[in-house]
């Protein structure tokens, strides 16, 4: 969709979806895929509810918040919105995509039934994915907010999270966040140490490793991400070759709003886009993975 310099405020949330649907379509299909093999996560972090709101009214279900208190308020704010969207006469929800869990307790697919319907009237729940670096000590808080962690990396942080879901008897899913461009600043475990630690979350019960995520530099040209991306890809190819995850092994998260094409192009299945959803913020803000609620 082309808008002309200084139009971009006339876009309304839905326009915006589109086109982001339609950009993960085309880069799906120069990948030899197809665009519901692409599970889009619309960040909140800048959003407003309203605009939150109208994504649900579309028929979209997940939603991914990088500070912890952020995501348990955002997340109670939509359960009180469906709540009250329930008791409302003549009112329908949206039917739950084949193939996709029937809520957020359900076990998450390769890409949780892909994108939805956007005729779809609001469904019947939400998916919250934790995008951000996470504390030790805000693990407690999250439990049972939050359908799939984005973010571990590291053995202490897999052992609190292993022994809170424990004592919940609720198992919890996640993704070892990699720092494949090996910045300072970025979070994540190196290179050598995603192996190790996906291999040992695999012998814990209560906490099952889906995959892997990783974090591009930041950078105006989106081909910048291009060896970033091919090397998480590649990692992920021969950890999921090992047979980790019985199978389950099956979500490669990469790509924000300025190089999500560029990641699917490198065989991202789980893309997390805000400003490109929600309306221009600085672009570099979506890279901010700190946790200091």
């Amino acid at each position: 969709m082309y808008t002309e310099p200084g139009m971009e405020t006339a876009l309304t949330t839905a326009d915006r979806y589109n086109e982001v649907r339609s950009r993960i379509a085309r880069a799906a299909e120069r990948s030899g895929r197809r665009a519901e093999d692409v599970l889009l996560v619309a960040v909140t972090k800048y959003a407003e509810m309203d605009q939150v709101r109208e994504l649900m009214a579309l028929g979209h279900q997940d939603f991914g918040e990088s500070r912890a208190q952020q995501l348990i308020q955002r997340a109670a704010m939509v359960e009180e919105l469906i709540g009250r969207r329930k008791t409302m006469p003549g009112v329908s929800s949206a039917n739950t995509p084949s193939g996709s869990p029937s809520g957020a307790g359900g076990r998450l697919s390769a890409v949780a039934g892909g994108l939805a319907d956007p005729a779809a009237r609001l469904p019947e729940s939400v998916r919250w994915h934790m995008i951000g670096h996470l504390q030790r000590n805000k693990v407690k808080k999250l439990m049972g907010q939050v359908r799939l962690i984005h973010s571990v990396d590291s053995l202490r942080l897999v052992e609190e999270i292993q022994t809170i879901a424990f004592k919940r008897d609720e198992p919890v899913e996640c993704l070892v966040q990699v720092n494949t461009s090996g910045e300072k600043s970025k979070y994540g475990c190196a290179v050598a140490a995603a192996m190790p630690l996906c291999e040992q979350i695999d012998t814990m019960i209560h906490l099952n490793v889906r995959g892997l995520m990783t974090m591009a530099p930041y950078s105006e040209n989106p081909e910048d991400a291009r060896s970033t991306f091919e090397r998480c890809a590649e990692l992920f190819e021969e950890i999921r070759t090992r047979g980790i995850g019985e199978g389950q092994f099956n979500i490669l998260s990469m790509g924000m709003t300025n190089d999500f094409e560029v990641g699917i192009e490198c065989g991202s299945n789980m893309v997390r886009v805000g400003t490109a959803l929600f309306g221009e913020r600085n672009a570099s803000d979506e890279h901010s993975e700190t946790d200091e609620d």
